[in-house]
């Protein structure tokens, strides 16, 4: 989510708004200048967020610019853009559930003639029967004063009813109008998770409907939202509120779909039918520059596609309606399904004993565990992120800027190789830290202190503005003179040397420009390789209209320069 940098006149009469309710306890001002303390725009967060969720908003605001006294707008220097969009991750590590903020708006109004920068903060309201809080402390207002949340209001948050989509009953729906050979998988499945010989012949002794019962999925009779969505008939579907379905869609290189299909009930073969249609080829990278030997892997791993396909059904907010989406390209997967992502971002889940506030789907999450189609102890997506570093891949990507939709894109490639080779040299790295290196390598934000302990591993150079991942070090003076060997020049740079030898000499057959290029191609490639490399080196130059042949005769021909030609490669 980019910051939003504008002149827009909503954005402005916003501001005015809030400068007109400036007693609000949901709303602060502050001249800021040129820095703020960053514990103090986090314990500033953690109060509105709870003012807001007590007064049954939606977010409260933090705004720089104006002062608080006078409610003047005077504009500030805090950080730029980028600097904006770090502080979001910088909030982000120290609030519950890894909360931050919705956006944030650099407006520009006009005062006496001149134009000022003003930095609006969103910050959302504490999700339903949970403080926000800032490291571990919860704070509020007591008039235009920060203080420690009360005890009551601490307790009017926590008391509120958490709604569980999952547990509420499909209206006339019976254990007649589930499936039953979804019922007999999900026995299975529990049987083999209980590993119990025991529990086993119980299971196997029970009737559907009083395996249902025991398992809180039916109730009296009565099918829960859970059983219908994981073991209901499609032929029913028409009892939901709105029907949950899924689609997998795959797009060719332009982008265009190429074909679909649509999923229906039951979901717990959902991820086994939609795994059947996606493309899984092999891929082969070098995972350093000294070896000889390609990697092999696939492109998804599918214990991978399976936990994500399955958390999509558990965390979807079906009371939003819309549908879970695969949609397959040629290098990668994107996985959207509709509601807000829970934990507010990613970072707070990739450390050791995170747990989450609260289930969206309570009964049904319980359920999928039972049957096995997630992980227990919301190892899951920690245990994603280990299996793609594990395959020297780049890790999915979470975009949880919307609040209906949550998307995560799954690389069937490397989009670095000096990403790969880092990771491969420095095998003693924990996942913080290679999530951190990740950001670099896509460009994104990072803070100054993450900078700084990526450098202290020496994975990265240059200014915080502008990082990049630094190449890995040769260890030894052999290994350096490899490194060099083994490094290859760009095509352009081959194109250039077969250019300016036909400018010099006019002509040359193909042995003459094997001899000039052979000894410069890396030695990563087989003899055979750079055969065929000096051939699609020819062949681009030509296909450029740069170069010909001087006769129909292959083995007598030679190349030469198209006539006038003043193109450069």
């Amino acid at each position: 989510m980019s910051i939003e940098k504008t002149k827009n006149e909503d954005r402005i009469l916003t501001l005015y708004g809030l400068i007109e309710h400036w007693e609000d306890e949901v709303i602060e001002f502050k001249e800021a200048g040129r820095d703020y303390d960053r514990d103090k725009i986090g314990r500033y967060f953690s109060a509105l967020s709870n003012e807001a969720n007590l007064r049954g908003l939606q977010h409260g605001w933090l705004v720089f610019g104006v002062s608080n006294k006078e409610r003047k707008i005077v504009g500030t220097e805090y950080r730029n853009s980028t600097g904006l969009d770090t502080l979001k991750h910088e909030i982000g590590s120290g609030t519950t559930g890894g909360m931050s903020f919705i956006d944030i708006y650099e407006v520009f109004p006009t005062v006496d003639g001149e134009e000022k920068r003003v930095i609006m903060f969103q910050i959302p309201a504490a999700i339903t029967a949970v403080p926000t809080g800032w490291h571990n402390q919860e704070y509020g207002r007591d008039g235009e004063s920060l203080v420690p949340l009360s005890e009551e209001k601490r307790e009017r948050i926590r008391r509120q009813v958490k709604l569980d989509w999952s547990k509420r009953f499909v209206e006339n729906a019976t254990i007649e109008h589930l499936d039953k050979e979804a019922i007999s998988i999900a026995k299975a499945k529990y049987k083999e998770k209980m590993n119990d010989m025991y529990i086993s012949g119980e299971v196997d002794e029970m009737s559907d409907e009083e395996f249902l019962e025991r398992r809180k999925l039916v109730i009296n009779g009565k099918v829960t939202n859970a059983a219908m969505l994981l073991l209901g008939d499609a032929a029913y579907d028409f009892l939901f509120e709105s029907v949950p379905e899924a689609s997998w869609r795959i797009f060719d290189s332009k982008e265009m779909v190429k074909d679909y299909e649509i999923y229906k009930i039951p979901f717990i073969t959902l991820s086994d039918r939609i795994l059947k249609n996606i493309r899984n080829l092999t891929y082969r990278y070098m995972p350093n520059q000294l070896t000889l030997f390609p990697m092999e892997t696939k492109q998804y791993d599918t214990w991978v596609l399976r936990e994500l396909l399955n958390n999509c059904i558990a965390h979807s907010d079906y009371s939003l309606g819309g549908r879970i989406y695969i949609n397959e390209f040629e290098d990668k997967l994107v996985l959207t399904n509709p509601g807000s992502f829970i934990p507010g971002s990613i970072e707070p889940i990739l450390k050791p004993g995170y747990t989450s506030p609260f289930y969206r789907n309570q009964l049904l999450a319980e359920a999928m565990v039972m049957f096995k189609m997630i992980d227990t102890e919301t190892t899951g997506i920690r245990r994603v992120f280990h299996i793609q570093w594990e395959k020297f891949f780049p890790l999915p990507d979470y975009n949880i800027s919307s609040k209906d939709r949550v998307e995560v894109l799954v690389y069937g490639k490397e989009i670095n190789e000096q990403f790969t080779y880092l990771l491969h040299d420095n095998e003693n790295l924990d996942l913080a830290t290679v999530f951190l290196l990740d950001q670099v390598q896509k460009g994104n934000p990072i803070s100054k202190d993450a900078a700084a302990h990526l450098r202290k591993y020496k994975l990265v150079e240059g200014r915080i503005n502008n990082l990049y991942l630094a190449s890995p070090l040769a260890k030894t003076k052999e290994d350096k003179a490899q490194y060099i060997k083994n490094k290859a020049f760009d095509d352009k740079y081959y194109q250039d040397m077969i250019i300016n030898y036909l400018r010099k000499f006019g002509k040359a057959n193909r042995a003459a420009i094997r001899d000039l290029l052979i000894d410069k191609f890396p030695d990563t490639l087989s003899s055979s390789q750079k055969e065929r490399k000096v051939l699609t080196l020819l062949t681009a130059l030509k296909r450029k209209g740069m170069i010909t042949t001087d006769s129909e005769n292959r083995k007598r021909s030679n190349w030469v320069l198209v006539q006038d030609n003043e193109k450069l490669v």
